[in-house]
């Protein structure tokens, strides 16, 4: 019942952060007869966006928990041989962007703890608590948990009640924050979501018999689970052999992410009242609506501006095209750039296509704008490459409050959109003209109630009650466990 360490561990040097870093991704699934360790491989390479810095998987056959995980992407740490031995027939799986704790291989997930009893036990969390220095007060050795989802897997195992069925209920009636996670012992699989489902997790089931669960739908299509629901906010799901069951840890107050419409999840990902594809569409056409200009052409930041742009096209009749080409295997580096590199970090992502944009006026469709230096570049680049001119549209407003509940903003001190006039955001990327989509025309976009979103890196209006210490200093503050 001991994890694989298959490396020492090691710091991954990323690229200087210029705006909001994707956050993670889980996945999970109990299906005999199947090939586990496949399943969760292909399951975490569809979900690849969510997380770059580590990819991990824990199996088990009923007798005992593998789990192995390294730094690096999914089809980095994974070979056919690592594969090969996990042998089990359920499975969890976990690829992560640091949102608190280090980028280290001890903060890696799937995260491991043996019981009372021996059995081992294997965690993986996408979302943020937001009282860590509590609970961490509250057992043995929650002091020197490196991470909240570790800090969670220890809460989990130190919980006197009989069953971790029983653990993972009361558990979660302790942690306050975002948290869609997915549990395995030796012969069951359990999923839980926050009371609010801040962060996304889906429910499949596969032809053959068999339950997935996945923080996105992209997942369960790679692996061919046909998608049965959304696991309710508040919400405990557990899968053994006697079947699936369920229950109500915490009444559900819906708040999902809006952040995950405009920017964090794939185009393909399906929620109960549209696809993501969909809604990015429509928040191109409604920015159309709401921020005309005479222009020649429009274009589209890759990858989450490309629909948008489209939907901007159609309403506007400015003609579409593809102005940027975007470097497909750039993801982390192990590279620094050198000082005088570090500026031209965006040309490592995207080029420009000069015969496409040479002598035209550009409508440039992007989702966020967050530090405003990655924006300033592209600006400049387009110039450079000929165009006349750029007008910037954001398919969101701008963004003046930290996210405390799982995707890795900057904190307030940094957010370009806190402070400055959007005149003045302008003048600081350089473009002719910029605006961004309004609130209540992005929240119409998802096709859901305002009520039942969360838009506080918006709004300032957090779901979720953040302490003072916190909201003033930002998510930084957040990250005690952090070394």
């Amino acid at each position: 019942m001991t994890p694989i360490r298959p490396g020492t561990p090691t710091r991954l040097d990323a690229l200087p952060r210029t705006g909001a870093r994707d956050e993670c991704g889980v996945f999970a699934v109990y299906a005999p007869g199947e090939d586990i360790a496949k399943l969760c491989y292909y399951g975490l390479y569809a979900l690849q966006h969510r997380g770059q810095e580590s990819a991990g998987i824990a199996v088990s056959d009923g007798r005992r928990v593998l789990v192995t995980k390294e730094m690096g992407l999914v089809n980095q740490v994974f070979s056919e041989a690592r594969l090969a031995a996990l042998d089990g027939y359920l499975g969890i799986g976990h690829v992560r962007y640091s949102t608190t704790g280090s980028s280290t291989w001890d903060n890696a997930q799937p995260a491991f703890k043996v019981t009372r009893d021996g059995e081992g036990v294997a965690l993986a969390h996408n979302g943020n608590l937001v009282d860590t220095a509590q609970l961490a007060g509250q057992v043995n050795g929650g002091d020197k948990c490196t991470s909240d989802s570790e800090l969670l897997a220890t809460l989990l195992v130190d919980d006197p009640a009989p069953t971790l069925e029983d653990a993972l209920f009361a558990t979660c009636r302790r942690l306050r924050g975002a948290f869609s996670v997915v549990v395995m012992d030796e012969r069951r699989v359990y999923a839980v979501r926050d009371a609010h489902g801040v962060r996304p997790l889906v429910l499949g089931r596969l032809p053959r018999g068999g339950f997935v669960f996945a923080s996105e739908t992209c997942a369960l299509d790679i692996v061919g689970a046909h998608l049965v629901r959304e696991v309710a906010p508040g919400e405990l799901v557990v899968v053994d052999a006697e079947g699936l069951r369920t229950r109500r840890w915490a009444e559900a107050t819906p708040h999902a992410c809006l952040f995950e419409y405009v920017y964090v999840a794939r185009p393909d990902h399906r929620t109960d009242e549209t696809t993501v594809y969909a809604a990015r569409r429509r928040m191109g056409a409604l920015l159309a609506a709401e921020a005309p200009v005479d222009a020649d052409l429009v274009i589209g930041v890759p990858d989450s501006g490309i629909a948008a742009a489209s939907g901007y096209s159609e309403a506007s009749g400015i003609p579409h095209a593809d102005g940027l080409v975007k470097n497909r295997y750039v993801g982390r580096t192990f590279i620094q750039p050198s000082p005088s590199l570090r500026e031209l970090g965006i040309r490592l992502k995207l080029n420009p296509l000069r015969d496409v944009l040479e002598g035209r006026r550009l409508v440039v469709v992007d989702d966020s704008i967050v530090r405003g230096n990655t924006s300033r570049q592209l600006v400049a680049m387009l110039r450079e490459s000929g165009a006349a001119q750029v007008h910037l549209r954001i398919t969101a407003p701008p963004i003046r409050n930290p996210c405390h509940y799982g995707i890795d903003m900057a904190t307030r001190a940094e957010l370009l959109g806190a402070d400055l006039s959007v005149d003045e955001i302008r003048d600081f990327v350089g473009a002719d003209s910029l605006a961004y989509l309004s609130l209540g025309a992005l929240v119409s976009a998802t096709k859901r109630p305002k009520s039942s979103l969360c838009r506080a890196c918006f709004d300032g209006e957090y779901p979720i009650p953040v302490s003072g210490e916190h909201a003033a200093a930002g998510k930084d503050a957040l990250s005690p466990l952090s070394p």
